[in-house]
C-alpha cells in the first residue's frame, strides 16, 4: 500500500465501544472476478459513512456484499449488524435483520401508486415507519400518494425508495448513487431526510460519485482502490487532504 494509505487509521483503533456494523476482512466475487478484496469497516450506531473510491474500485459490489445479494458471491469474511451475524444470511433475512439497500435503479414497483408502493414494503416483518410518520418526513410524496410511482420525477423516486425503506425494519440504510442525476434543491432535501434519521440511530452508508456532497454530508469515509481500503477515517480529513482526493477520487 501507498504512503497516503498507511497514514490512514482504522476506525476501530480510535473507537472505544464496539462498533455497531463492522465488516471484518471481506472478499467476494462475481463469477471469477475477484471484486471486493479483504474490505474491512467499523461504524458507529447513527454514523454516515461515505464510501467512495473510482469507477470500478469495488463500492457497490461491497454494498450489494453486506445487503447479501445473490451477487457478488462473500467467498470469506465476517458482517455484524448490532451483535448479529449477517455473513451467513440471505438477502431477505439481512432485510429482516435491518439492513435496507436503495440501489441506484431504485426498482420502483410499475403499475402500483406511491403509497402501495410504500404499504407493500411495510408487508415485510419488523417495525417501520408508519404512513404518517412517512408523509410528515416526505411532504412531495404524501402530495403525490396516489399517482403511480413509476411516473414521479427521479428525486421523488429516490425519496419514494428512501420511504419504502424506512416503512421496514430498518437500521443500516445502504444507498447506491441517491444523487445522480438529481437537481441541488432535491439533493439538499435527501440530505436533510438522512440527517433527520441520525438521532433515531439509524446508520447509513452512502456511494456516491458527488464525492464533495458525499463528505459533507458524512461523518465518516472510507476510500476502495481496485477493491481494497485505500483509507479510512473521518470525512473532514479527505475533505483538508488535496492530495488523497486527488489521488483516489481524482477531484
Amino acid at each position: 500500500m501507498d504512503s497516503v494509505a498507511n497514514r490512514s487509521t482504522p476506525a476501530a483503533a480510535n473507537q472505544a465501544e464496539k462498533p455497531f456494523f463492522s465488516v471484518r476482512d471481506v472478499h467476494a466475487y462475481y463469477g471469477e472476478s475477484y471484486i471486493v478484496q479483504g474490505v474491512s469497516l467499523d461504524i458507529r450506531k447513527g454514523e454516515i459513512l461515505a464510501l467512495l473510491g473510482r469507477n470500478g474500485a469495488g463500492k457497490t459490489s461491497t454494498l450489494r456484499t453486506i445487503a447479501r445479494t445473490d451477487d457478488p458471491q462473500l467467498k470469506r469474511g465476517e458482517i455484524w449488524l448490532d451483535g448479529q451475524a449477517v455473513h451467513g444470511m440471505k438477502s431477505f433475512q439481512a432485510a429482516r435483520a435491518g439492513i435496507q439497500l436503495v440501489p441506484e435503479d431504485r426498482r420502483i414497483i410499475q403499475g402500483l401508486t406511491v403509497e402501495e408502493n410504500i404499504i407493500l414494503a411495510k408487508v415485510a416483518p419488523g417495525d417501520g415507519w408508519s404512513l404518517d410518520q412517512i408523509y410528515q418526513s416526505f411532504p412531495r410524496l404524501a402530495e403525490r400518494r396516489k399517482q403511480e410511482g413509476v411516473t414521479l420525477s427521479g428525486g421523488e423516486q429516490q425519496m419514494l425508495a428512501i420511504a419504502r425503506a424506512l416503512a421496514r425494519n430498518l437500521k443500516l440504510l445502504l444507498l447506491d448513487e441517491p444523487y445522480e442525476g438529481l437537481a441541488p434543491v432535491i439533493v439538499h432535501e435527501i440530505e436533510r431526510i438522512l440527517h433527520s434519521i441520525k438521532p433515531l440511530g439509524i446508520t447509513t452508508i452512502i456511494v456516491e460519485q458527488n464525492a464533495v456532497a458525499a463528505l459533507k454530508l458524512a461523518d465518516r469515509a472510507v476510500i476502495l482502490d481496485t477493491g481494497e481500503v485505500a483509507f479510512s477515517g473521518t470525512a473532514k480529513e479527505v475533505l483538508d487532504n488535496a492530495e488523497l482526493r486527488h489521488e483516489y477520487l481524482a477531484i
